[in-house]
């Protein structure tokens, strides 16, 4: 089953993960979803497939009551990522959900309606969250053409979809990275093949280096936290990527 997992917390302001689940079926890619919280409303990030969310639902009311979820934000169009939409708007049919420009006339098949949707701006923008202010930050072509991130500035916190995501055993369950150099291997092959551009993935290295970042929480695998978050942002820097290696099959 998935579990909630508190990873900051600064009053009414909370980041939760709801990690991944150990029980899962093989046949399906495991996730992280992320609960923003400020006060009474919730944002969560890239709320799944529709397969789990009976569990991504029992695990937020295990400790919150999920009417405060006012939006969703999907860093992409993919399944894994936003296929639950139309049993999240079943539950609360005023959602929001905030996702690439580009996607929002393709993620309407998996429900809402022009309603639902807010349609983030290529060079990203900025939303409250009550008082708490967000960023959405470009990350085109990694892997996706309309791809977004989720800074929290007062958190120091960076949701990075699947930048920074790796495909770990089942023996490696644990929240946060705790050896980077025996955890980077579970995210070399991911990134060699899923991202797709070399020059995309420098500007975004360069983009990212500039934030405070205290933790970097992929949407796979394990977040990483405190001097990992520079290695991470450099060894991607060196990473041969994309098109260019096509040969290597991953």
């Amino acid at each position: 089953m998935k579990k909630l997992e508190f990873i900051y917390e600064h009053g009414p302001h909370k980041w939760v993960a709801i990690a991944r689940d150990p029980t899962k079926a093989s046949y399906l890619i495991d996730t992280n979803e992320y609960l923003i919280l400020n006060g009474e409303q919730a944002i969560l990030t890239d709320p799944g497939g529709m397969e789990i969310f009976p569990d991504v639902f029992s695990a937020i009311d295990t400790e919150f009551n999920p009417n405060q979820i006012i939006g969703l934000f999907a860093s992409h169009q993919d399944p894994d990522i936003i296929s639950s939409l139309a049993l999240w708007l079943e539950f609360n049919p005023k959602l929001k959900c905030y996702l690439s420009r580009l996607w929002t006339s393709f993620v309407p098949h998996f429900g809402g309606n022009a309603d639902t949707f807010i349609a983030l701006p290529d060079d990203g923008t900025t939303f409250l969250l009550g008082n708490l202010e967000l960023e959405a930050i470009p990350a085109h072509y990694l892997h996706s053409s309309g791809n977004f991130q989720l800074y929290d500035r007062k958190a120091s916190i960076l949701f990075s979809g699947d930048v920074g995501a790796a495909l770990l055993p089942s023996a490696n369950a644990g929240l946060f990275v705790e050896d980077f150099d025996s955890h980077i291997q579970y995210a070399e092959g991911f990134h060699r093949r899923w991202m797709g551009s070399e020059s995309a993935k420098l500007d975004w290295c360069e983009r990212v280096s500039r934030l405070k970042i205290d933790m970097l929480c992929p949407q796979h695998g394990a977040i990483y936290r405190g001097n990992d978050v520079e290695r991470f942002i450099n060894w991607l820097a060196e990473l041969k990527i994309g098109t260019g290696i096509a040969s290597q099959r991953t």
